[in-house]
């Protein structure tokens, strides 16, 4: 139970990796908050579909609900962050993983990507990690600091391609680049006020966006000899790091991305 009595706030959480964070969290202690746009899976894998992800956690016993939210939309998120507060009282962990990956349907050169693709991607992606992070830290500066004397942990999901370049994925590469490094500035700037910032950045792991890969730009057998450790991952290899930096086993860790990608980026 390393996420006792630990309030989080996840976005992108009602399938693949977001979902199996929540999950995950609950399992370890932690009262959730799920943000999206809509509570089902909207491209789900799996058995995504047959229930939704706060209610998936109060049948195992945990505290969830669900707040429709719009990760790019600034009062939307601001909302989140309000409501999840109006719950449960305060807002200790903020994972901002909701994100898009248009060109694995589209994959385009720059000169063949259009304008508005890029900033729907940059809005998704990107901006939402700035909105999620200025609300989080609004709200953490505000409130009494937790048990282990820290006032937050803030958990990014960024890529692979947040650390080398992808194929035909300029706006992906862009937006997730874009995450890793302010991660790393926030970090730097809220460091004396003992909030934690980090990313993790996963390879190719098997979601609804991952099945579009493999439909549209590599097959299976060329992503699995990418990852020389075991293939492409699950969302749940993502979510076990994840709890590690929303915990006290990541108590001298600030500042860090941090790939889980079966050896991707080892190569």
């Amino acid at each position: 139970m390393r996420l006792l009595d630990k309030v989080a706030l996840i976005t992108g959480s009602s399938s693949g990796i977001g979902r199996a964070i929540a999950l995950r969290y609950a399992r370890e202690g932690a009262k959730i908050a799920c943000a999206d746009i809509t509570p089902t899976a909207r491209s789900a894998v799996h058995n995504e579909t047959d229930i939704t992800t706060h209610d998936a956690i109060i049948q195992q016993g945990g505290q969830a609900f669900f707040v429709q939210t719009d990760a790019g939309d600034e009062a939307q998120m601001e909302n989140a962050v309000l409501q999840t507060v109006k719950q449960f009282g305060r807002l200790d962990i903020m994972v901002n993983n909701a994100g898009v990956s248009l060109e694995s349907r589209t994959p385009a050169r720059i000169h063949e990507t259009s304008n508005e693709l890029f900033d729907t991607t940059m809005r998704v992606n990107t901006r939402s990690v700035f909105l999620g992070s200025k609300y989080a830290i609004t709200q953490m500066l505000k409130q009494e600091p937790h048990s282990s004397g820290d006032r937050g942990w803030i958990v990014n999901l960024s890529s692979i391609m947040g650390i080398v370049a992808g194929t035909e994925h300029p706006s992906y590469c862009a937006s997730k680049g874009a995450v890793s490094n302010l991660t790393r500035q926030v970090a730097l700037d809220y460091a004396r006020d003992r909030i934690h910032v980090n990313a993790v950045c996963p390879g190719y792991t098997r979601t609804a966006i991952y099945e579009e890969t493999t439909q549209y730009m590599h097959t299976a057998d060329d992503l699995y000899r990418r990852h020389p450790f075991n293939g492409p991952g699950l969302p749940d290899d993502i979510a076990r790091v994840a709890v590690v930096l929303a915990s006290e086993d990541a108590r001298w860790m600030t500042g860090a991305v941090v790939p889980v990608d079966g050896g991707y980026t080892a190569r």
